[in-house]
């Protein structure tokens, strides 16, 4: 089931590390704290993946909560 939402943030065990928002050209990404790493994904999915690969090879995957 997807969220009718159009926010969702990243919260992993330190807090929230990011966003992401529906847009009508994707799924805009902002990484909190780290200038210039986001960008637009086709599927919402996708934009969940980078927030993830974006802390690191051994960061756990952090909860997205839909607001």
């Amino acid at each position: 089931m997807m969220d009718d939402t159009g926010t969702w943030v990243a919260v992993g065990p330190a807090g929230a590390v990011g966003s992401i928002r529906r847009a009508s050209d994707g799924f805009h990404v902002e990484l909190y704290g780290r200038t210039g790493r986001g960008g637009t994904y086709p599927s919402l999915g996708s934009a969940k993946e980078a927030v993830h690969a974006a802390l690191g090879p051994f960061a756990d995957r952090p909860e997205f909560r839909a607001h």
